[in-house]
């Protein structure tokens, strides 16, 4: 039975960096593709980021470039979303899913992913 779990959400102020954990368990973990999605309320799930190294790829939504990272750690079975200057609208549930079938077009859609975790919350705010 596969199973996901967000670590790492809280409360920081603008500016500030958060890092988020997945841990998972009952799968083969080289074998997936990992994501982080995420959703504001009253908003509509988002792709925030995802990892494969099966297809060699490692997208960012255009809204975290340049301030979020993803990595993937093979031996620990734990995918990491590294979160720096953070905003406001960054607060949302962010939750980890994964993959073992996905294809590079399906990436950045939920519909793609087979698996998903409980989500952590992020609140940004001063």
């Amino acid at each position: 039975q596969v199973q996901l779990v967000e670590s790492g959400g809280g409360l920081v102020e603008p500016g500030g960096s958060l890092t988020l954990s997945c841990a998972a368990s009952g799968l083969t973990f080289t074998r997936y593709t990992m994501a982080w999605f995420r959703q504001a309320p009253g908003k509509e799930r988002e792709f925030v980021a995802a990892i494969s190294q099966r297809m060699g790829s490692s997208p960012l939504a255009d809204s975290v470039k340049g301030r979020f990272a993803i990595s993937k750690d093979n031996r620990k079975n734990i995918v990491t979303l590294q979160m720096n200057s953070l905003k406001p609208e960054d607060t949302a549930v962010y939750y980890c899913a994964a993959s073992a079938t996905i294809i590079m077009s399906q990436l950045r859609f939920q519909s793609g992913y087979s698996h998903w975790g409980q989500g952590t919350q992020v609140t940004v705010s001063s």
